[in-house]
């Protein structure tokens, strides 16, 4: 009943000890099984990006799980971080929180960049030298679209220039290891500056320390990064392909006008449309035509019905003109969204208009609105609490006998 232990019972390994160690990885089958264990388990946490998770869950406006759909990537994609990690000696988790993936391609957040420089042992922290050199006047050519016609225009911009050095000190032979050198000017001539929404604008400085920084990993440390670029670097910077005929050419403007067709027909948008209408209509006239032969209903109205009259804005919530620069991306017509806000009959209908107003670019004339919309949705919420006091009164006549 009792099992007798014995001395060199004890003396001997157990079983578990004289397993072979599997590490997670490709080289061998327990290695990827235990890889992909460990991705399921990642996969199925809360705490991962969404690019990660193993189920995508949609939200409405206020914040409620509107739908819920499994992720067919979200295996693959920890599976690759997990080996990245793995490659690099890192934290798998952090490794997922600082990877990004920008046009299929990953790139690594700047904070992490400058992270693993200061970590690596090879080299003091990194520092950064920022000098003013006033203002300057630059000129850069844009590519702007006319009636489907590509047209090049040189314009000229007056900025605040200002020239950032990273650098820091190589342990090894106390060699002051730099950067290369990064301005205002070069962003504005290589297209960073006048991007519609770009940081360059309102976060110089804090730009040109982490494009630095990116600069001095590439140059210094290539290994830490294994050969991925920082996401605002990949935001900004297309790199250059060999076409079939063997030149090399690239053209930023071109690459950025794919994402939104010209030309933008935001103005021919029918007012008593809802927004997802108007963004088909602005998707492309194939869209739009496909729709109409699809479902019965009225007519498209002309480009007339598209442009009422509206309430005059304030002042203060008119966009400043900046000299020379120009913006790509024309967003949604600021007066179109507006008498879809006004003329909104229904609280459906309201809210549904009121989601148009995240595609106009100008933050002022969002706010602006944003009021538009509140002052109305409180005033329709208003009527119906009205009309629903008003009913029981009405209600006994409604409910009487006929005389006989």
């Amino acid at each position: 009943m009792f099992q007798t232990t014995t001395v060199q019972g004890l003396r001997a390994a157990s079983p578990e000890s004289q397993m072979p160690i599997v590490a997670p990885g490709f080289g061998s089958l327990q290695g990827f099984e235990l890889m992909q264990r460990a991705a399921r388990l990642l996969s199925s946490s809360t705490l991962v990006p969404v690019a990660y998770r193993q189920t995508i869950e949609k939200l409405d406006r206020y914040g409620n799980v509107k739908e819920s759909r499994e992720n067919p990537n979200a295996l693959a994609n920890s599976v690759v971080a997990l080996n990245m990690a793995q490659r690099m000696g890192a934290d798998p988790l952090m490794v997922m929180q600082n990877l990004y993936i920008v046009e299929g391609r990953p790139s690594w957040s700047s904070q992490w960049i400058i992270a693993a420089i200061n970590g690596c042992g090879r080299f003091s922290p990194l520092r950064f030298d920022i000098q003013d050199l006033g203002d300057k006047e630059v000129s850069y050519t844009t590519t702007s679209w006319n009636n489907g016609q590509r047209e090049t225009s040189t314009r000229t911009i007056t900025i605040r220039d200002k020239v950032c050095v990273a650098w820091a000190v190589e342990k090894e032979t106390g060699e002051r290891l730099e950067s290369p050198k990064v301005t205002i000017e070069m962003a504005v001539k290589e297209g960073w500056y006048t991007k519609s929404g770009s940081k360059w604008q309102t976060m110089e400085e804090v730009m040109l320390r982490y494009r630095t920084a990116s600069f001095f990993g590439k140059l210094y440390a290539p290994e830490l990064l294994m050969g991925l670029q920082s996401v605002e670097e990949a935001q900004d910077i297309i790199e250059a392909t060999t076409g079939p005929d063997g030149t090399i050419s690239v053209n930023v403007d071109d690459l950025r006008a794919t994402a939104q067709p010209a030309p933008r027909q935001s103005a021919a948008v029918p007012a008593d449309t809802t927004d997802l209408e108007a963004r088909e209509l602005a998707a492309g006239p194939d869209a739009a035509a496909a729709k109409e032969q699809g479902e019965a209903g009225n007519p498209a109205q002309g480009a007339a019905a598209a442009a009422p009259a509206t309430l005059a804005r304030p002042a203060s919530v008119q966009q400043p003109a900046q000299t020379g620069a120009t913006t790509e991306d024309p967003g949604l017509d600021p007066a179109a969204v507006e008498h879809q806000i006004v003329n909104a009959k229904t609280l459906d209908v309201l809210d549904l208009a009121s989601d148009s107003i995240d595609g106009v670019n100008d933050l002022g004339i969002r706010a602006h609105l944003h009021e538009i919309y509140q002052d109305r949705r409180a005033a329709m919420v208003a009527a119906q609490q009205a009309e629903q006091q008003q009913r029981p009164a009405g209600t006994p006549r409604r409910r009487m006998a006929a005389p006989e």
